[in-house]
């Protein structure tokens, strides 16, 4: 039973490792300032974004550290990269030290790193503790990182809210406070297999801890736009703290008798015995020989070639979900490549809109509404993460492959992009930066799950590393874009204005090419979803005939 309470003890202070590591959504409040105070260009100031996403390239390392050092100090690890990284940044913000702009680069890579390696070791507790009901795990400890802008916003306006370099200092001292705080959690002994009763009762604690994200997340939204007083803000926060601590006595209260005597919900997940599982599963599945001819009968019985169409969607699919591979095996998976797109077209995307969120509002005139609108990102980013787990919630009602829901979610993206390019108004720019939260949120948070089925648990911390050096690759190309359209229409004497010596495009010409090229690259990764999808569809069917199989027995 001490087991048992230790495991949600360790998936709570993984929540709380996620709501205040997420230090690279408020970058857009701090952006402006520090362009000012380094002189730099949009070019250069769109190269220093990349930098702190390209700390995610390096991201797998985090992965290897974990095979030979203990947890805690791969987290401690993270917490010393973020407290230099950010708090020189600081120090550079208030002009106690002058650094050269390519020292500030090589800061924001460390701090980005640091991000990084956070994740990892969340996405690993989740995995190792949970491995029944791993997307659920995944998916809770996950959606409070999009929360982070809305709490780092609630603290910095508790203190000072007209201080925007307030964030810098808080991003290098809040996750090391954290990761302090959590240490004598997580230092917590590995649980033993559940047995089948115990993992019914872990749904019935999911579904528990999942309202109360959703209450948290509708607190964060709903009263962070009144938060710019500080003795308001202080009240917030105490009670964002206070429904964070909440989830603590949550399994505590499920976990007795009488709950698990009056409910008992039809949904019944597999108990894991991981390696038993994936074992029967290769047992019953059928095999299909890489080398098969690409045949198939019609209508009338006969059998006709099938198109370039149907081979490449049959050309070395997966046939078996949970199947371990390694780095080489990854990179020579069409189904990897697939969803590598589907995530730099999507998720990435997204990410630099919200990168480039401080100046896209400033050059629509809404300067003051700032803040808010990273509140209002970071929260439908919160919700979105959470949405990742309905398709388990749903499993016995309405199923649907995981990938499926990848491409559903991805739909909003082009929808937003097109948005801005129709209107620059604010009710256009609350509602696009809403819809790309809520798709981006559930894209981050399901692919933790995908990485893990398609190519293995016990490699899914080096894996989806791997799938994440995307990030930088897109922060630096979609940035640069939106940078090299930005430098353009300051030529544009009619269209510029000075403020605090720096030069600021304003109007919708600022960023409108740059949204329409957004809009159509993401309407590619829409597609490249559905190819996943198709060429997917058949390992999650084998696997959910599988699941009823053993439901059964």
């Amino acid at each position: 039973m001490e087991q048992y309470s230790s495991k949600w003890m360790i998936l709570i202070a993984s929540t709380w490792i996620q709501a205040f590591t997420g230090t690279n959504f408020d970058f857009s409040s701090y952006s402006s300032e520090l362009k000012s105070v380094l002189g730099i260009s949009q070019v250069q100031l769109n190269y220093l974004s990349m930098a702190s996403d390209m700390g995610k390239a390096f991201g797998w390392c985090s992965g290897v550290s974990l095979m030979y050092f203990p947890l805690w100090v791969v987290l401690f690890i993270a917490a010393f990269m973020g407290l230099v990284g950010y708090g020189l940044q600081w120090l550079v913000i208030q002009k106690i030290i002058i650094l050269p702009y390519f020292l500030v680069f090589l800061l924001c890579v460390l701090a980005g790193c640091s991000i990084c390696w956070f994740n990892t070791v969340c996405y690993v507790l989740c995995i190792k503790h949970f491995p029944a009901n791993r997307p659920f795990a995944l998916s809770l400890s996950v959606s409070f990182n999009g929360a982070s802008a809305a709490l780092f916003n609630l603290i910095a306006n508790a203190i000072n809210s007209n201080d925007d370099t307030l964030y810098l200092l808080l991003n290098a001292l809040v996750p090391l406070v954290t990761s302090v705080a959590a240490l004598p959690i997580l230092r917590q002994p590995h649980s033993q297999t559940l047995r089948a009763d115990s993992v019914h009762r872990e749904y019935l604690i999911f579904l528990c801890l999942t309202v109360l994200a959703v209450f948290t997340g509708l607190y964060l939204l709903i009263l962070n736009s009144v938060s710019y007083s500080a003795p308001t803000a202080r009240i917030l926060l105490a009670g964002a703290v206070f429904l964070l601590v909440l989830p603590v006595i949550a399994p505590g209260v499920i976990r007795t008798e009488e709950w698990s005597q009056l409910i008992h919900p039809n949904y019944m997940l597999l108990e894991d015995n991981d390696t038993d599982d994936f074992g029967m599963h290769k047992e019953m599945m059928w095999k299909e020989d890489s080398s098969m001819t690409l045949w198939t009968e019609n209508s009338h019985g006969s059998k006709e070639k099938e198109s370039w169409t149907s081979s490449f969607l049959l050309r070395d699919r997966l046939l078996l979900l949970g199947e371990e591979h390694s780095a080489d095996q990854l990179m020579c998976r069409w189904d990897f490549w697939l969803y590598y797109l589907a995530y730099f077209c999507g998720g990435t995307l997204v990410l630099v809109y919200s990168n480039n969120l401080g100046q896209i509002s400033e050059s629509l005139g809404y300067s003051s509404e700032i803040s808010f609108l990273v509140a209002l990102y970071s929260a439908c980013s919160f919700f979105g993460r959470l949405l990742s787990a309905a398709p388990d919630f749903l499993r016995d009602k309405m199923y649907y492959a995981r990938t499926a829901w990848l491409a559903f979610a991805l739909i909003p993206t082009p929808v937003a992009f097109f948005l801005l390019v129709l209107s620059g108004s604010k009710a256009a720019l609350s509602a696009a930066t809403a819809l790309l939260g809520l798709s981006s949120g559930f894209v981050f948070s399901a692919a933790v799950s995908i990485t893990s089925e398609l190519f293995g648990p016990n490699s899914a911390g080096v894996n989806h590393n791997i799938l994440i050096t995307n990030i930088p690759l897109g922060s630096l190309l979609y940035g640069l874009l939106a940078a090299l359209v930005y430098e353009a229409n300051l030529g544009k004497s009619s269209q510029v204005l000075v403020l605090d010596g720096s030069k600021v495009c304003m109007g919708r010409n600022c960023y409108i090419q740059t949204f329409m090229w957004w809009g159509c690259i993401s309407l590619l990764g829409v597609v490249s979803s559905l190819l996943l999808f198709l060429r997917t569809k058949a390992a999650y069917d084998n696997q959910e005939r599988n699941r009823n199989w053993m439901r059964l027995i």
